[in-house]
C-alpha cells in the first residue's frame, strides 16, 4: 500500500508521524507523496482539511484516514494511542469506502472564472463592513441580502460555522448544500428570509455582489481577498471525498460525542 502522511506540526503530531512511519514500514507500506492510495492526517479535523486541499486533484484515486491527537472528530476516526490497531487493520482488511459530498464554488471576475471545491464551507464577507448582494436560486431572483455575510456549507460542514448560525445539521448521505445568513439586516426596508435554506443536488444558487466592493472569500480554512467579483455560483460538486473506514463510527454518534457527550 502506498500512503502519504500530513501532520499538524506540533511535537505530539510529529512524534506520532514517526511512530506511524515505523509501524507502516514493518508492514510493507511505502511512502508515496505524489500518488498515494491512502492519505493519513495526524492532528485534528483542520489537519485533514489541509490534507484534502493538498490532494483534492486526486480525489478519484485516494482515500483519507484521520488520526486525532485529542478527541475524535468528524473526519478523524482514530485516537493517538490506536496506531497499532489501525495499521494492523490497514494491513489485513479491506475498508469500507464512505463518500461525502463537496461544494463547488465558481467565482466570476473581470479576469475570468475560477472553480474551488470546499469540504466544509464557503464564506462570503465584505472587507468594508456590510455585505450587500443579490441571491438567486436556480436563476430566479430570491432576495437582496444585507448583513455581515453568507455561509454555504456541505452536510459535513453543517456541524461547523453553519451550526453556530442556527443552521441544521445534515447527514452526509444527503447530497445538498445549506445557505445560512450571518447577522442579516431585517427591518421595514430590508428583508431577508432570516433562516437557513437547504438546496438539493440539482439546484444551485448565485450570489451577485457589487463588483466595486472588496470581498473576503473563505474556502474551508483558506481566506482570500478579492475584488471585481461579478457573481458566485454554488452547487453540489460532481466529485466526492472518500474516507477509508476500518471500523464503524456512525455520523450521529460523532454528533452526539461532539456536542452532547457521553452515552444516555
Amino acid at each position: 500500500m502506498k500512503y502519504a502522511l500530513l501532520d499538524r506540526g506540533d511535537q505530539l503530531s510529529r512524534a506520532l508521524s514517526e511512530e506511524f512511519h515505523t509501524l507502516a514500514k514493518a508492514r510493507g507500506f511505502t511512502v508515496n507523496e505524489s500518488s498515494p492510495d491512502i492519505v493519513v492526517s495526524i492532528g485534528g479535523d483542520g489537519t485533514l482539511l489541509q490534507a484534502y486541499q493538498r490532494f483534492k486533484d486526486q480525489l478519484a484515486n485516494v482515500s483519507f484516514v484521520g488520526i486525532h491527537t485529542g478527541h475524535l472528530g468528524f473526519y478523524a476516526d482514530w485516537k493517538k494511542d490506536e496506531l497499532t490497531e489501525l495499521l494492523d487493520l490497514m494491513a489485513s482488511s479491506t475498508p469500507q469506502k464512505v463518500q461525502y459530498p463537496l461544494l463547488q464554488v465558481e467565482i466570476s471576475t473581470s479576469s475570468g472564472r475560477t472553480v474551488y471545491l470546499a469540504l466544509n464551507e464557503f464564506t462570503l464577507k465584505s472587507v468594508d463592513g456590510t455585505l450587500v448582494a443579490a441571491l438567486h436560486i436556480n436563476d430566479e431572483p430570491f432576495e437582496m441580502f444585507r448583513g455581515d455575510g453568507i455561509v454555504i456549507s456541505t452536510p459535513t460542514g453543517s456541524t461547523g460555522y453553519n451550526k453556530s448560525l442556527g443552521g441544521a445539521i445534515l447527514h452526509p448521505s444527503l447530497e445538498a448544500l445549506q445557505i445560512a445568513e450571518i447577522a442579516s439586516i431585517n427591518n421595514r426596508v430590508y428583508r431577508t428570509l432570516g433562516s437557513s435554506m437547504i438546496l438539493p443536488k440539482h439546484h444551485h444558487c448565485d450570489i451577485v455582489p457589487d463588483p466595486e466592493k472588496k470581498l473576503y472569500i473563505g474556502i474551508d480554512h483558506l481566506v482570500l481577498q478579492m475584488s471585481g467579483v461579478s457573481s458566485i455560483t454554488c452547487r453540489v460538486a460532481e466529485s466526492k471525498i472518500t474516507f477509508a473506514r476500518y471500523r464503524p463510527y456512525p455520523f450521529w454518534n460523532r454528533v452526539r460525542e461532539a456536542f452532547i457527550g457521553g452515552s444516555m
